[in-house]
């Protein structure tokens, strides 16, 4: 039997830079958090030669071209595995909640399947594949941030060069405050779940097209990504709060599907009630808002939110990136 997980992830800042329509021509930055919520795979040998398949639904197929399940289907071909598999996935999180878990399972799915083969890989091998996966192969329309924090975890910078190379260097912080900024940094699901592809897509297509407005928004963001390196890497927490509240002013102006009078409501109860300033995870549209708020702040806010119908979730950050929980698999 083989358990292999890989974590979810928040954007600290420069969301958005991490697609190729962007970064090949300009280069891209942002910075991210690995999250211990995460996807797990567990993976073990069938008895028989079928494929056997269990998440939200279940499946039993001869080959892998028979599995509905684009990223099970795909991994396995990716990996030349043809049969006699059994394997099962669950999520600490739903699907479109905007904490990258698509890449999250992904990634913990290739790391099952290398263990099950005997191939052990590196973190950026990792990455590569499930990037391989979903835009290669799947056509998504993503960027890769997602795939590199599910690999590597932790406090992570993620420059991507306009030749589509990733450079991975974590973010030089102090212990305490690294302690500090998990405790003022609050999750909270908005209750709706969405696709991320319809906005990425509309990004996509307006940045090829090279659109002044899109380009310039993008360049935006990205700076306000490397002033949000530099204010946590110097110490200066709250200054983050006032970052998160002009990167999305700044993100609406990209789609009018980023928000709606919902979402917006509930920022403004936020902001009444001690945080600082916050977002939307993700491409927007639904999900988990972030809110930045001090420690006096804290429990004020936390109940204005609740009595707004949204579900806090607490969270620590993750510093182990994908993993192998257990390898007991020997193969016949």
């Amino acid at each position: 039997m083989i358990v292999s997980r890989a974590p979810t992830r928040i954007t600290l800042g420069g969301g958005g830079t991490d697609l190729a329509s962007y970064y090949s021509k300009y280069g891209g930055f942002l910075i991210a958090g690995g999250i211990n919520k995460y996807c797990t795979i567990l993976a073990t040998r069938r008895f028989y030669d079928t494929i056997r398949l269990s998440y939200s639904a279940a499946e039993m197929v001869n080959r892998p071209a028979e599995i509905k399940h684009p990223i099970f289907r795909a991994s396995l071909e990716l990996m030349h595995i043809e049969s006699g598999i059994e394997l099962h996935s669950s999520a600490d999180v739903p699907a479109g909640s905007g904490l990258g878990s698509s890449s999250s399972f992904t990634v913990a799915l290739l790391n099952a399947l290398h263990a099950y083969t005997r191939d052990y890989v590196n973190q950026k091998q990792l990455a590569e594949e499930a990037c391989k996966v979903e835009i290669d192969i799947l056509g998504e329309p993503i960027g890769k941030q997602d795939q590199y924090m599910a690999a590597f975890g932790g406090l992570t910078c993620l420059s991507f060069e306009k030749d589509g190379e990733v450079v991975v260097e974590p973010l030089r912080i102090a212990d305490d405050m690294l302690d500090q900024l998990e405790n003022n940094l609050l999750l909270f699901f908005t209750g709706k779940e969405r696709s991320a592809s319809e906005i990425l897509s509309d990004q996509n297509i307006r940045s090829q097209a090279q659109d002044p407005n899109m380009i310039q928004n993008l360049h935006k963001t990205k700076e306000i990504g490397l002033l949000t390196r530099r204010y946590l890497e110097a110490g200066n927490l709250d200054t983050l709060g006032e970052l998160f509240n002009e990167h999305w002013e700044n993100k609406k102006k990209r789609s009018a599907g980023m928000t709606d009078p919902r979402i917006d409501e509930y920022y403004e109860t936020a902001m009444h009630n001690g945080a600082l300033g916050g977002k939307l995870i993700g491409a927007g549209g639904g999900g988990f808002l972030m809110f930045y708020c001090r420690n006096g702040s804290k429990p004020k806010l936390i109940r204005s939110m609740q009595k707004a119908g949204l579900r806090w979730e607490r969270f620590r950050f993750d510093h182990d990136g994908a993993k192998l929980l257990v390898n007991t698999f020997t193969r016949n």
